[in-house]
């Protein structure tokens, strides 16, 4: 069963873009200083858990992360992700790995270990044997999967289950215009088995912020998956979210895509590059939608996604 600590979140921070120059262009536009006031707010407002992994920025993430959070006071939740890469044929690797992410995050040991995705050749089976390993040595508190199906989760749940630990997330990508989980049984079977869904990307990488139209779609990668088309196809949606928002205080629409996704009983971790990012994700954890609007949200969701 996942720890108490972790039932009780609403919302994470998701460090992907800390230190990325590639995929998110980290100095430009915003810069360490950035980050760093940006983690100093989110713990002043309560958040202190922090999703980052060995892969982000080529390491930049998990050093940030390590060096803002020196002389803290509070109990942080720290995640971080083993990527199983094809050329990683031994599972000791995934304790050479850990290692190097704690030296980078300046932590003896963290409060969540993730493999960041099922890839072969090596199996579940295989993987779920080093985390325990690296968990009886005290490295880590607790053990996720990211991008798992159903059938993969539940193959590394059994194998933790019979040295009697447990797994205790599944992190996927799931909000409003991607809502595969609920469709092929992922969430029903983990909520069934204990294990909390950590939702990445839960504003649809920026598309469900509200700042991008068909006029000005993003641009790179995100603009070849969010293209004009698509844009001008989930318009009815961010309209009636923006209407929906107006009822709770002015909510923005991106604040409703948060907490659709707190309703379903996710964490949702967006990412947060600077200051105003962070207040506007932060404030979206303090309010409930009704059941009647996230009815709404579904039912729009649902035939926008059809066309």
């Amino acid at each position: 069963m996942a720890d108490l600590r972790l039932n009780e979140m609403k919302l994470g921070i998701g460090t992907w873009s800390w230190g990325d120059t590639l995929y998110w262009g980290y100095g430009k536009g915003y810069q360490e200083e950035d980050l760093k006031r940006v983690f100093h707010y989110c713990l002043e407002k309560g958040i202190t858990f922090f999703d980052t992994a060995e892969i982000y920025g080529q390491g930049r993430s998990e050093t940030f992360l390590g060096k803002f959070s020196q002389g803290i006071n509070q109990s942080l939740y720290i995640a971080s992700k083993f990527m199983p890469f094809p050329w990683r044929l031994n599972n000791k690797q995934l304790d050479r790995a850990l290692e190097k992410s704690l030296q980078r995050l300046q932590r003896d040991a963290l409060q969540l270990y993730q493999i960041h995705m099922p890839l072969p050749p090596l199996s579940v089976e295989s993987w779920m044997e080093a985390m325990i390993r690296v968990h009886e040595a005290g490295l880590i508190e607790q053990i996720g999967v990211s991008n798992y199906s159903v059938e993969k989760m539940q193959k590394a749940q059994a194998v933790l289950l019979r040295e009697g630990i447990g797994l205790a997330t599944n992190q996927v990508e799931y909000h409003l215009l991607n809502r595969r989980i609920e469709k092929n049984g992922l969430m029903v079977a983990a909520k069934d088995s204990g294990i909390r869904i950590i939702a990445y990307s839960p504003l649809a990488m920026g598309v469900l912020s509200g700042k991008y139209n068909e006029e000005t779609p993003p641009s790179g990668f995100r603009g070849r998956k969010y293209n004009r088309q698509f844009l001008h196809q989930i318009k009815p949606l961010l309209l009636e979210m923006g209407r929906i928002g107006v009822k709770y205080d002015g909510k923005s629409i991106a604040q409703v895509a948060i907490n659709w996704v707190i309703a379903k009983g996710a964490i949702p971790i967006p990412g947060v590059k600077n200051l105003e990012q962070a207040q506007q994700n932060i404030e979206a954890a303090n309010w409930t939608l009704s059941d009647s609007d996230i009815a709404i949200l579904d039912a729009l969701s649902d035939k926008v996604l059809e066309q």
